[in-house]
């Protein structure tokens, strides 16, 4: 009797330390932590690229949109809506060009930022015509006119999608895996509206303002190609040396007929 208890207790002891050695290796806890979790930049010696791009030529005519079709898309607008293919402000500069780093930083991984980017449709057109967006962060895609659209992504490296918002208010989270540039979206519903998707798998990229401007920020010290991509001109490059904190100023200029 007085065996058979020792026995059942070294027994017991062998199992409880065997489920315990097992629930060790599979907690999320105790892995490794991923090094992507931060930025591989020193900000101590980081600088920034910033410019304009300009436009030369003669300013196109810029096509008028027709929304007689759709009641809710026509009453959302108190003046007349014209397309966003080339938007030339008023300070000859381009609106919607997408400026980034193509090449110059290595093998430098970066983590997604937890902010999602926000593409709207509003007054039924997309909000903005042109996004920028980090690989593994999220695009909210929200909609918020009261009518139904569809977006419709055609991306050629990533997984496309086609989804449908019936509903104002209605958002749906999407994500992409590897760079792109770029990636259309069009609303099957109306015909009229399209917007581009420029996905890289670091945070260097912008799209030109209303005033022509773009901001590379945070670059760490190295020598870089940066390129402006255009929907309708195409695209233009350059390459440019920064420094430790230091601050460069570039110009694009894209020319019209």
């Amino acid at each position: 009797m007085k065996f058979n208890r020792s026995y059942l207790l070294v027994s017991l002891f062998f199992v409880l330390n065997a489920c315990k050695g097992s629930n060790q290796t599979s907690t999320p806890a105790e892995q490794p932590a991923q090094s992507t979790s931060q930025s591989p930049v020193d900000t101590a010696t980081a600088g920034n690229i910033t410019g304009v791009v300009k436009f030369a030529g003669t300013k196109p005519k810029m096509q008028k949109i027709s929304m007689g079709a759709d009641a809710t898309c026509k009453m959302a607008h108190a003046t007349d809506v014209y397309s966003e293919e080339v938007v030339v402000n008023p300070n000859n500069t381009l609106k919607y060009v997408y400026v980034y780093v193509k090449s110059g930083l290595g093998a430098l991984k970066f983590p997604a930022p937890a902010e999602p980017v926000v593409l709207d449709q509003l007054g039924c057109l997309y909000a903005p015509h042109v996004v920028a967006i980090q690989v593994g962060q999220k695009l909210k895609i929200r909609n918020s006119d009261g009518v139904l659209h569809n977006v419709n992504a055609r991306p050629v490296k990533n997984q496309g999608f086609n989804l449908g918002q019936p509903v104002k208010g209605m958002e749906t989270d999407k994500s992409f895996t590897v760079p792109e540039v770029m990636i259309p979206v069009k609303c099957d519903v109306h015909p009229w509206m399209h917007g581009w998707i420029g996905v890289q798998d670091h945070p260097y990229a912008s799209v030109t303002n209303d005033g022509g401007a773009f901001s590379l920020n945070n670059l760490p010290p190295g020598d870089y190609e940066i390129e402006a991509w255009h929907e309708k001109y195409g695209t233009a490059t350059q390459k440019v040396t920064v420094g430790a904190k230091e601050s460069k100023t570039i110009e694009f200029t894209f020319k019209g007929a």
